[in-house]
């Protein structure tokens, strides 16, 4: 559960720059009789930029427990038998979620309110129904989606299993996995196989 929360603040990265910029405000004057704004006025003035922030570096952290996860020994494998590329997900995630967000007032409490309101049950929906594949995030760091059924060692033939990788898989490939979640792993193509 908290990877999968990781992921989704991961997910709002472009979100949370993209707000930063709109935000932000710092008072620029290049006068002879200058004064330097309180800390207390410029924290109060770009509240909103500093949670974007500390969002952002939760994010870093995020992936960082991500990379260090799929650092594990994937030792099981299995063959593809069938591929789909769904990469077009992180697309519908940005353009659903992440772009309508940013075009919110954030100068008016009630639409910050709102936008926090709105981040929470998207991040309920996305842990629950485990979304956290279909991360823009994702996309930008090189990260492919497939959607694949394949034939297991132990379990047999299994279907509409999802996986993310670095690499270009086809049908037929054969990939070492470190399972995620339930239908969701991470793998790696097995490239020089012993015969």
């Amino acid at each position: 559960m908290k990877r999968k929360i990781g992921l989704y603040i991961l997910s709002l990265w472009l979100m949370f720059a993209l707000i930063i910029i709109i935000t932000i405000k710092i008072p620029v004057y290049f006068g002879d009789d200058w004064e330097y704004i309180e800390t207390k006025q410029l924290v109060s003035l770009n509240l909103i930029p500093i949670i974007c922030i500390v969002a952002i570096i939760a994010g870093f952290f995020a992936y960082y427990d991500f990379s260090y996860r799929l650092k594990g020994t994937a030792e099981l494998a299995f063959q593809i038998t069938e591929i789909e590329n769904i990469d077009y997900e992180h697309l519908t995630f940005l353009t659903t979620y992440i772009v309508p967000l940013v075009c919110f007032n954030f100068d008016n409490e009630r639409y910050q309110i709102v936008l926090l309101i709105l981040l929470v049950i998207i991040g309920i929906i996305y842990i629950r129904t485990d979304l956290f594949y279909a991360n823009p995030t994702l996309a930008v760091l090189k990260f492919r989606i497939y959607k694949v059924s394949g034939t297991f060692v132990r379990d047999g033939l299994r279907n509409n299993i999802i996986i993310i990788t670095r690499e270009k898989l086809t049908n037929k490939d054969k990939v070492k996995y470190l399972k995620l979640d339930n239908r969701i792993y991470y793998v790696k193509k097995i490239i020089n196989e012993q015969k």
